[in-house]
């Protein structure tokens, strides 16, 4: 587990960060470490792969988190965690080694219905609306009713990622509720970059893969065979947040002021990548140390579809859903049951 700070070098998280991580990491289950408590001004965020963690990106390069910080009155400290998986971001959350959590609304509804009444996750912020496909390189494979066992369907995390509950909600819309799990064990859990060049090289098991931007559409590009099997846009009825990011309330409350600067943060990087999508790109590939293709990112990035806000949209419908398959026990009545209250946010759904 790395951990990057801007203007520094490379190190290592301590020991105890460094061992909650990889036992999240290779799914021990929880984790029971005690939560380092630390005071305002240090913010620790998780972070996985794809250009839905762009406003991420670009709050680092440009030190917004920092900047806001100032205006608050508190010089922050930023440590950047790379992860891949909602479980092990999960995980590092609960055992204090991260304060803000980057995943998909799966997780989040996961761990906001896991620790209802105690530690209190909830939602911060968006990263944006950008549609997810479920690509497959066979072309026999039309719709989610061709997958045979003889497929591998890549996702981040078996059963927890966005990509897996959009994938078992599609599966309820075609089959019903009773058989929402019905692709499940046609999933393997894969980093976005392997899967990606699965698809592209062909001849593994790995015939689909439920990714992101611009994973999914490198994919598209570097296989005739590739094509879209799937939208999320299509299974959630629209723009939808699907990666969002996420804290206990015992950080909020312990830190406002560094959490006030990380949200403004957030919604100075929405204004910048929608201002200036060119030099977005410029970040991705310098703070990722990128291969991708620079037009290809821009048009990822300028794509009408995807829409940079801080605000979550169309959230509620999966809630729904995994409410009535029994995913989550506690039945949110909408989207800020799972959401902090906040200014920053208002107008989510």
């Amino acid at each position: 587990m790395r951990v990057f700070r801007r203007g520094a070098p490379l190190r290592v998280v301590s020991r105890r960060a460094f061992v909650a991580c990889c036992i999240a990491a290779f799914g021990i289950g929880t984790v029971s470490l005690p939560t380092t408590a630390h005071a305002e001004g240090q913010i620790r965020v998780s972070e996985q792969f794809g250009v839905v963690y762009l406003l991420l990106n670009v709050a680092r390069d440009q030190q917004f988190i920092e900047k806001e910080g100032r205006k608050q009155g508190i010089d922050i400290k930023v440590d950047w965690v790379k992860m891949s998986g909602g479980s092990a971001v999960n995980d590092a959350l609960l055992s204090g080694s991260v304060d803000i959590a980057g995943a998909g609304v799966g997780p989040l509804l996961t761990i906001w219905d896991r620790t209802h009444g105690r530690q209190n996750v909830k939602g911060v912020a968006s990263l944006g609306n950008l549609p997810y496909y479920l690509v497959s390189n066979d072309a026999k494979v039309k719709t989610i009713a061709d997958f045979t066992e003889k497929d591998r369907i890549a996702v981040p995390s078996v059963g927890v990622s966005v990509q897996s509950r959009i994938l078992q909600y599609a599966a309820a819309k075609q089959w019903g509720d009773k058989q929402f799990d019905r692709l499940d064990k046609y999933t393997q859990a894969v980093p976005h970059p392997d899967a990606s060049a699965a698809i592209i090289a062909g001849g593994t098991e790995i015939t689909g893969h439920f990714g992101n931007p611009p994973f999914q559409e490198q994919e598209l590009a570097g296989n005739p065979k590739a094509h879209i099997v799937l939208s999320s846009y299509d299974v959630l009825g629209g723009p939808s947040s699907a990666t969002v990011l996420y804290a206990t309330e015992k950080f909020r409350d312990g830190n406002p002021k560094t959490y006030r600067a990380f949200v403004d943060a957030m919604a100075d990087a929405a204004k910048f990548v929608t201002a200036d999508p060119q030099a977005a790109a410029d970040i991705y590939i310098r703070v990722n140390n990128a291969k991708t293709d620079r037009a290809l990112l821009i048009k990822v990035i300028s794509n009408p579809q995807a829409q940079f806000r801080i605000a979550p949209q169309n959230t509620f419908g999966l809630a729904q859903f995994m409410y009535r398959v029994g995913a989550i026990k506690h039945e949110p009545a909408s989207w800020k049951d799972y959401f902090f209250d906040d200014p920053a946010t208002a107008g989510g759904s």
